[in-house]
This record gives C-alpha cells, structure tokens and sequence, in this order.
C-alpha cells in the first residue's frame, strides 16, 4: 500500500516522503497514530507542505531532547527494590521499571524502549543506565537501588563506608606483601660474594699449579746438568 508520511518514522520514513507499506503496517499503525495517509491525488499535492512542516518538527524535537538530556544529565533515580541478604534482589530492575521513574520525575510519558541498561541489575547498588532521547541526544542517568524501608542517603553512606573499608583492607594487603617480599630477599644467601670467592680460589688454585710446573720444570734440568 502507498502512503504519504506525515511525520518521521523512525527507521521507516520522513515526512513528506511517499513509500509502499504493507496493508496492515498502514491500517493498524500509521493511520491511526495518524503518521501517514494513503496516497491520492489530494494528499500527493501536499507534499511540499509536509515535507516543509516534517523538517520544521525535526529542529523541534531535536531542540526539545536537547534541552531534556541537559536537564537528565547527572541525574540519580532512586529505585526501592525488595532484596534479600548479601543485597541481593528478589527479580531485577528491568527497563521498564527505570521509565516509569522518569516518567514520574518527568511528568511524562518515557518509552521503555529508549532506555538500555548494559547488565542485568540483581542486587543493591549503584549503577548507570543510557537513555537515547533522539538519534542526536544520548545521555547517561546513575541509579541507586537500594532495599526497601531504607533511606536513599542512609544508604549512600553505607556504600561509601564499605567503600572505604574495602580500600583499608587492600592497603594492609599490600603492606603485608611488601613485607614478605623483604623478608625472603634479606634471608636469600649473598650470591655475589660466594661467587667472587668462588673466584678467588679458582684463581688461587691456578696459581699454586702453574708454580708446580715451574718447580717441576726447574727440577728436570738440575736432574739434566748432573748427569
């Protein structure tokens, strides 16, 4: 079926473009979200004119989820999930509960679709969703959940303070370590010195036979002259 578009489609078409669909892609979405019409005579001689308008929505919206990111950016949404010990979530928060946070902090509507969350979240924590507002206009919001019948803030704290207790206990680690590493290096034997006097007694010994020889050589000839 031919249809004129009178917005843009993502990924389907602009306004003020005419393409073929199918028949019920046009009757049971696109008429009657009142996207597009179907092509005829009259709404064929509008085309400039959506195509006009279509260009003018775009700056819009663009400018409009412009405006929306800057507002979003450093945002935190606090999510309330029920979770058992070690934090632990009982289900995870999905996409769809993350748009209806927006969507209550917004006083709008949020497609579940827009928003993205890079790993499944099952426990407590902090973690970072994307939300793409248009193809132009991408922004990243950070998400506390923390447990029910517990204080956001309260809760904050506590992941600083494990934070921080976490750091002191790789620190110690680490002291630990260098400490055993000089240990065993002031216990290993002084190779350089027995090897110098590994050396010198190889020379000595050289010494003491080329003298031998000389003695024997001088031995031989005093034999020779007596005799």
């Amino acid at each position: 079926m031919k249809v004129v578009f009178i917005e843009d489609v993502e990924g389907v078409a602009n306004g003020g473009e005419v393409k073929d669909v199918k028949p019920g892609f046009a009757r049971n979405y696109l008429i009657p979200k009142n996207l597009a019409v179907i092509a005829t005579h009259d709404s064929l001689q509008r085309l400039d004119k959506l195509r006009n308008q279509a260009e003018k929505d775009r700056i819009k919206k663009l400018n409009d989820m412009t405006l929306l990111g800057d507002k979003l950016t450093g945002t935190r949404l606090d999510l309330e999930m029920r979770s058992g010990p070690g934090g632990r979530l009982y289900g995870s928060v999905t996409n769809a509960i993350v748009a209806a946070k927006l969507s209550e902090l917004l006083e709008t509507t949020i497609d579940r679709r827009i928003i993205a969350i890079s790993d499944s979240i099952r426990t407590v924590g902090l973690f970072t969703a994307k939300i793409r507002l248009h193809q132009e206009v991408d922004v990243e919001v950070e998400l506390l959940v923390h447990p029910t019948d517990t204080d956001p803030e309260t809760f904050i704290q506590q992941l600083a303070d494990q934070d921080s207790t976490s750091d002191e206990t790789e620190l110690v680690e680490d002291d630990n370590d260098t400490d055993t590493i000089n240990t065993e290096s002031s216990n290993e034997p002084d190779k350089s010195n027995d090897e110098a006097g590994s050396e010198e007694q190889t020379e000595t010994e050289d010494a003491d036979i080329v003298e031998a020889e000389l003695d024997s050589d001088t031995d031989d000839k005093v034999d020779e002259e007596k005799s």
